[in-house]
This record gives structure tokens, sequence and C-alpha cells, in this order.
């Protein structure tokens, strides 16, 4: 069995939230695989400036406690000010579907927790 890394995961979450914004009607500018690199999306949507930065969370961890990346969410809110940019923060919580307590494993099912973009004011 192949544990998901921090990388899968995050490329997992990049995932979900780049077809969210694609099927809201975003066009992509730039895309930011790179772990601790944000935003990780740069996007346009009515001629204005998006940059979406996107976390994947793992239990016990909860996506809606935006407080462990606040810093980092300050810094890139304002980095985007700089462009006239709204900047959002996408939390995707990822878990092993039969037990909490074990890894995501490649080709095993798994419980998504998200909500959507929060925009940082």
């Amino acid at each position: 069995m192949h544990i998901l890394t921090e990388q899968e995961l995050h490329n997992l979450a990049m995932n979900i939230v780049g077809k969210q914004l694609e099927e809201a009607g975003f066009e992509f500018l730039s895309v930011n695989s790179e772990l601790k690199k944000n935003p990780q999306f740069v996007c346009t949507m009515d001629k204005k400036l998006h940059f979406v930065v996107v976390k994947s969370i793992g239990y016990p961890g909860d996506p809606k406690d935006m407080e462990f990346f606040r810093a980092d969410l300050n810094k890139m809110r304002d980095h985007a000010i700089k462009f006239e940019a709204r900047t959002f923060y996408a939390a995707v919580g990822l878990v092993n579907s039969k037990d909490y307590n074990l890894p995501v494993y490649l080709n095993e099912d798994y419980i998504v927790d998200y909500d959507g973009l929060t925009e940082i004011e």
C-alpha cells in the first residue's frame, strides 16, 4: 500500500479546488503546485485578479481553522493588495474513509471535507 506523501495530498487538494474554480468560470493565469509556495492559483474572473492559497489538512486537523496558517495568509493578502487582487483560502480536509487515524492511501477511498473558498480580508 502506498501512503500518499505530503506533496501528493497537496496535489489532490489542488485538483479539488482547481475543478471548483474551473466550474465557476475562473481563468487560470498561473498554477503552482510547489509545497509551501503561495499562491497555488492566480486567476481572473470578470477582469478581477484572484490569488488562491490551497492547503491540504489531515486528521485531526480542522480545515475550518485558519489560525495555523494566519501568518501565511496575511502575507499573501498583503502581497495581493499590491496587485489589486482578492485573496482566498481553500482548505481541503482529506482523511482515510475506513479509519480516520490511518493515512490516505493511493487508490483507496478517502473523505473530502471542503466548504469552498474563504476570502481573506
